[in-house]
């Protein structure tokens, strides 16, 4: 397989709600039926079985890249935070800094904006937290306003507001701590509605074309 097929496969592999697109463009292989004679509704449901066939496994990747993925975190500490930006060049906000960041080293989709990011993976517990795991908060009294990467020790990696920088927070803080508003572990599950697959979808279409140019 061509190192570019190679990374399509894992871009399109990426079970975060990518229902549609895996079965759109990847039929089960048991199948000779082409993917545009399948229903919509049977290739939603094909994707659902895909995501729950490679959960285990992209809980592994995650868990097993965990160091990679904070060592990349930890190289944008500095950058400027920028609304509506996804490149650390130009600067990058909350949500962009952890899509960056989990795009970049695994080659994982997430969703642009923190809420829908929220939705992916399953809940933990503060308790139960680990390196790599997503957490929340509530700013802007607005429930999963922001979202930042834990990276242990109670600590987390993320880029705060407008004015300041990526950096490092204790969760402990007065600040934090009164607005910490959950977390999840990629896991490959998801709770996106339809409107927010579609726009990974339309995401991963747009990575494929440029695959083509490359």
């Amino acid at each position: 397989m061509s190192l570019k097929k190679a990374l399509l496969f894992k871009l399109l592999g990426f079970a975060l709600g990518l229902a549609v697109s895996v079965s759109t463009y990847a039929v089960d292989a048991t199948s000779d039926t082409p993917a545009e004679a399948v229903p919509k509704e049977s290739m939603f449901q094909a994707g659902r079985s895909y995501i729950y066939r490679v959960s285990d496994r992209l809980v592994d990747t995650v868990s097993g890249k965990s160091e990679e993925l904070i060592d990349r975190a930890m190289e944008v500490i500095g950058v400027r935070y920028r609304s509506d930006t996804e490149l650390p060049q130009s600067g990058l906000d909350g949500s962009s800094f952890v899509g960056y960041v989990f795009k970049d080293k695994l080659g994982f989709l997430l969703p642009r904006k923190s809420t829908q990011m929220s939705r992916v993976g399953k809940p933990i517990n503060r308790d139960e937290l680990q390196p790599g795991d997503l957490v929340f908060f509530n700013t802007m009294r607005l429930t999963f306003s922001h979202v930042g990467i834990y990276v242990g020790d109670n600590k987390f990696i993320h880029s705060p507001s407008k004015g300041t920088a990526v950096r490092v927070d204790d969760l402990g803080s007065l600040y934090w701590d009164k607005r910490f508003d959950g977390a999840r572990r990629l896991d490959g599950s998801d709770s996106l509605n339809d409107s927010e697959r579609r726009e990974l979808l339309n995401e991963v279409k747009n990575l494929k074309r440029k695959s083509r140019s490359l």
